[in-house]
């Protein structure tokens, strides 16, 4: 899933978060294959303990019949898992699906607004609605029970601002260098003071 995601990424493009729905939205989907299997191991050992001699055909059986909320159980926990929100330091991107992929993602330069929604139970539990509005033809995306909502919304707000303020505009590596030439030389000409030209270098030597 690492890998995915980051072929999923532009150029100089980074991660800043990834999220989950809360995992009250996987215990529910979860709950009855669980509860499920327990009655049939249960009716297994029982019934295994009455007739002895058919222990062996019961045992058969019965895995076989976990078999089908096991199977349910693995894909429920999958789609949970592959379902991400993911915030960098250009866009919101949304991924769901485990073998058939799912992506949509959202410019941060595009977005308008950022609106949350939290229950009551949700403030207690951390988990909330999070909707954000773009000036893109699809609107709207809804992010609904994500985890820790209050972190993903400060997080992509943070980042929008970032990229507005042109932080986020990373030069390549070897680009640094040859500003950092150009700066020596302004340096030697007296245009730069020591000051001037040292704060400039750590500043771009720390985006590498």
């Amino acid at each position: 899933m690492a890998r995915y995601i980051e072929s999923l990424l532009g150029e100089r493009e980074k991660i800043i978060l990834i999220a989950h729905q809360h995992w009250f939205i996987l215990v529910r989907a979860i709950v009855f294959e669980i509860i499920l299997i327990l009655i049939l191991i249960t009716l297994m050992i029982i019934a295994g303990g009455y007739l002895p001699q058919f222990a062996l055909l019961i045992g058969a059986v019965g895995a076989i019949l976990i078999l089908l909320p096991l199977s349910t159980l693995i894909r429920d926990v999958l789609d949970w898992t592959n379902r991400q929100y993911i915030v960098t330091n250009r866009r919101v991107i949304q991924i769901s699906g485990v073998l058939n992929k799912n992506v949509m993602d959202s410019s941060l330069v595009k977005v308008t607004d950022v609106k949350m929604a939290q229950s009551a139970f949700g403030r207690l539990f951390n988990y909330g609605d999070i909707e954000i509005l773009t000036a893109s033809e699809l609107g709207v995306n809804l992010f609904r029970r994500i985890g820790e909502p209050i972190i993903f919304k400060t997080a992509m707000l943070n980042a929008k601002e970032r990229l507005e303020q042109g932080e986020n505009l990373i030069p390549p590596t070897e680009d640094i260098f040859q500003i950092i030439a150009s700066l020596d030389r302004l340096l030697e000409l007296g245009i730069l003071t020591e000051e001037e030209f040292k704060d400039k270098k750590e500043g771009l030597l720390a985006r590498l």
